[in-house]
């Protein structure tokens, strides 16, 4: 904390760009694996089998994307956020705002909220404390050194975390094979264990017959192949190629080289969530694991590399772009200030969302993260795509495809909260859009929409201005360069 210059901006909030690519690397994966996928994906693994874990290999592609054809362009242009870059890409300052707000609101309903209420979750059931004790515990340690350290503070324990992190989860699975007799006898173990109290439950304690296939039945099953193959890199793509707490992290790579190297450390080890943590979860379902003190170590730390990530992204986005748009001559040591009062408000409004995850999705949590996911994120990504390799898009193309998609969107989510999956003896009486369109559908469908109206829009009005594209020329060449040598 003491060897970063925390006074500037740049310091305090880019860790001043001279970060190597193994911290970026290892922040990236630590950023993005919480407390939610080690109780989350665990917990899907148990109920639902191997399927979810598409979305962990699906980043593993994302990632890269990120590194070889995003990055150049951010760089490019010279920004701290991603509304930042929108806003010097289409102009104006109403995309920026939009996507600043939506981009908070993501991260407290999807993000924050539950990876505080996954590990409180995981510290009440190992040591009995009150849930909510344990998470003002939790981020009393971590908001400490996100306030004080900045960046720079978070990234280098971040890189620690992700040595205990997976340390802790392959010593549990080595232990849970062991103790379950191998994978054959997983297999076997899975297919026959049925709880003795199966009501109430989701999916009434009946293993899938599907439980270790990824590509499932594209109209009856609970992950179809079609939307875990387009409709899931939708919501992927914003995720790894313009989310703040991703792309914050290899902007402050000293190089592109090493943003790019980094981006390739997170690929591979984006392989390894499938052995540590879902195939454990599956285990859990036939045997009770022990290593509980070792499993809390990798909780907290999952908890917090993944939580602080996110408080210093959520402090950047609400500074630079919100609080900056309406005082543009503010101080670098006032912004520095909000920054840091606006981590405790974050927290504030996380924890209060926090019931609301509880009696989400029938116990799957990591469904259920993903689903938000899938309402809010697509028209994003449709607008970053877009505005980084078509010239022609412009800001009203921009605005009005990111408004009308969202609407479409939250239209859907408010559904899902109004009409809860029904568990299994129950009849599904909701709407055919929730009952035939399977969430992952929706996606592809709201991606489609969106684009419709980005092009409609940009094509009936003016061009974008010169300056605006410029970016994009030389990394959209060197693109075109390296895809025509491979």
């Amino acid at each position: 904390m003491w060897r970063t210059k925390r006074s500037t901006v740049d310091g305090y909030f880019l860790a001043g760009k001279s970060m190597t690519w193994w911290p970026v690397g290892a922040s990236l994966f630590a950023s993005n694996i919480g407390s939610g996928h080690f109780i989350g994906l665990a917990g899907s693994g148990a109920a639902a089998g191997i399927g979810a874990i598409a979305y962990e290999w699906n980043g593993m592609l994302m990632v890269l994307l990120l590194g070889w054809l995003f990055l150049p362009i951010y760089i490019a242009s010279g920004v701290t956020t991603m509304p930042e870059y929108l806003q010097k890409r289409f102009g104006g300052r109403r995309t920026q705002l939009f996507i600043a707000v939506l981009s908070l609101f993501i991260y407290i309903f999807t993000k924050i909220s539950v990876d505080m209420y996954a590990g409180a979750v995981f510290i009440q059931l190992a040591l009995q404390w009150n849930i909510y004790l344990a998470v003002v515990l939790l981020l009393s340690i971590t908001a400490l050194y996100t306030v004080t350290g900045g960046l720079a503070a978070v990234i280098y324990t971040d890189a620690v975390q992700t040595a205990i992190m997976l340390a802790g989860a392959l010593t549990l699975m080595c232990f849970s094979f062991a103790e379950v007799g191998g994978w054959n006898a997983l297999m076997e173990g899975y297919a026959n264990a049925i709880p003795s109290i199966r009501v109430p439950n989701s999916t009434c304690g009946i293993p899938r017959d599907d439980a270790f296939h990824i590509f499932r039945d594209p109209v009856n099953s609970d992950l179809p192949w079609p939307g875990v193959i387009i409709g899931m890199s939708i919501p992927s793509m914003w995720y790894w190629c313009s989310d703040q707490v991703i792309v914050q992290r290899s902007l402050a790579a000293k190089t592109l080289t090493h943003a790019k190297g980094g981006s390739l450390m997170a690929a591979y080890l984006k392989i390894l969530p499938f052995f540590a943590i879902m195939l454990p979860g599956m285990i859990s379902r036939i045997l009770y694991t022990g290593l509980r003190g070792l499993m809390m170590a990798v909780m907290i730390a999952a908890l917090m590399s993944s939580m602080t990530s996110i408080f210093n992204s959520a402090s950047t986005i609400f500074t630079m772009d919100m609080w900056k748009s309406f005082r543009s001559h503010a101080s670098e040591w006032e912004l520095m200030i909000v920054g840091r009062v606006f981590v405790l408000v974050l927290v504030v409004v996380s924890v209060l969302w926090i019931p609301v995850v509880q009696a989400s999705q029938g116990g799957q949590l990591f469904i259920y993260i993903q689903s938000i996911s899938t309402y809010l994120q697509p028209p994003v990504s449709v607008i970053f795509l877009t505005g980084c390799f078509w010239r022609r898009a412009n800001e009203k193309g921009a605005f009005w495809g990111l408004a009308i998609g969202l609407t479409v969107g939250c239209i859907r989510m408010l559904l899902d909260f109004i009409y809860p999956t029904p568990l299994c003896y129950e009849e599904d009486d909701r709407p055919g859009v929730l009952k035939y369109v399977h969430y992952l559908y929706f996606s592809m469908l709201l991606s489609i929409i969106t684009l419709a109206v980005v092009v409609v829009v940009s094509l009936a009005t003016e061009e974008p201005k010169p300056e605006q594209v410029k970016p994009l020329s030389g990394p959209l060449r060197r693109c075109r360069q390296n895809f025509s040598v491979a």
